[in-house]
């Protein structure tokens, strides 16, 4: 690896790949920049440690590279930093050695013989039906912006997306007809996703009255929900707006919009739907990333033994 290019060239043509070829969103993409970004600066410390003339961040090749080096890397993470943001980290420096050797730009792959972190087992953060419902029926619905609340979190919960492909939604993406909704999910992958018809019908008088307040007709192409300037709605604001939501009808937790589709998936799980349906649903490519949520109660087991068990 003598005379190898630097290393903010080589990240940037990485990031630059994962945006080309795999279609990995502009957040992704930030996030992998960010990571390596971090261990770039942290090669070029140990570099200067103790020399007059260690090459600058922006001059640090390859060669300045190896396992031990992101060993050294990760003790000083496990410092500061959770395993599962270790296991990214790590993660986004896999990533990008994998993609210098397919470029023959080195030979190996220096991470390949350390060991992910071993994770943490976290339940995801959801709501119970109970709470869901309370959640849902407090939000009033006497004005225009009212009614908009109503129709996202119905939307949000009924459908299990995610704040980003909601807030993305046009109005062409919504068949009332067949009750579908078409999301553009994480990689421009696009699914269909069935949507219920409390959130059809909020959607509905939602629509109605900003047409009869501002006169955009229902169907008019643009954003599907609009904030008060009847520009398109950001996740941060839905996701403000679900906090005021959560402190006025008393929930003594912080709710994200993540745990509506938390909740969703734990729900649909706990009243017997198949894992590779919610599979779907959610969007995942990978059946282990659904199966989180397969933390259904133990009345939900015991329902399940005492009907299936031939010697209870």
């Amino acid at each position: 690896m003598v005379n190898s290019p630097v290393f903010p060239d080589l990240i940037r043509a990485f990031v630059e790949s994962l945006a080309v070829e795999k279609g990995y969103s502009a957040h992704t993409c930030r996030a992998y920049r960010n990571d390596l970004a971090e261990f770039l600066s942290f090669v070029a410390a140990e570099s200067a440690s103790g020399k007059r003339r260690a090459p600058k961040a922006d001059r640090i090749r390859l060669e300045h590279v190896d396992a031990l080096t992101i060993r050294r890397f990760l003790g000083v993470l496990h410092k500061k930093n959770k395993k599962v943001s270790i296991a990214r980290k790590l993660s986004a420096i896999r990533s990008f050695f994998k993609y210098l050797v397919r470029q023959g730009v080195c030979v190996d792959n220096p991470a390949d013989s350390i060991l992910t972190p071993k994770q943490e087992k976290t339940l995801p953060a959801y709501l119970s039906v109970d709470h869901m419902f309370r959640l849902l029926d407090s939000i009033q619905t006497d004005t225009l912006l009212g009614l908009r609340n109503r129709a996202i979190f119905e939307t949000l919960y009924s459908c299990g997306i995610r704040v980003s492909e909601m807030a993305a939604m046009n109005t062409g993406d919504v068949d009332c007809g067949s009750a579908w909704i078409r999301v553009l999910g994480k990689g421009g992958r696009e699914r269909t996703v069935p949507i219920g018809r409390t959130a059809l019908a909020a959607l509905k008088v939602y629509r109605e009255k900003l047409y009869g307040e501002t006169g955009i007709s229902p169907d008019q192409d643009g954003p599907l929900f609009l904030n008060k300037n009847l520009g398109r709605l950001t996740p941060r604001s839905i996701a403000r707006i679900l906090q005021q939501l959560v402190t006025a009808c008393g929930l003594l937790t912080p709710v994200a919009p993540h745990a509506l589709r938390h909740s969703f998936a734990t729900h649909l799980l706990d009243a017997g739907a198949d894992l590779r349906v919610v599979q779907e649903l959610l969007g995942h490519r990978s059946l282990s990333t659904t199966q989180k949520y397969t933390h259904v109660s133990v009345d939900r087991l015991m329902e399940i033994y005492d009907k299936a068990h031939p010697r209870k």
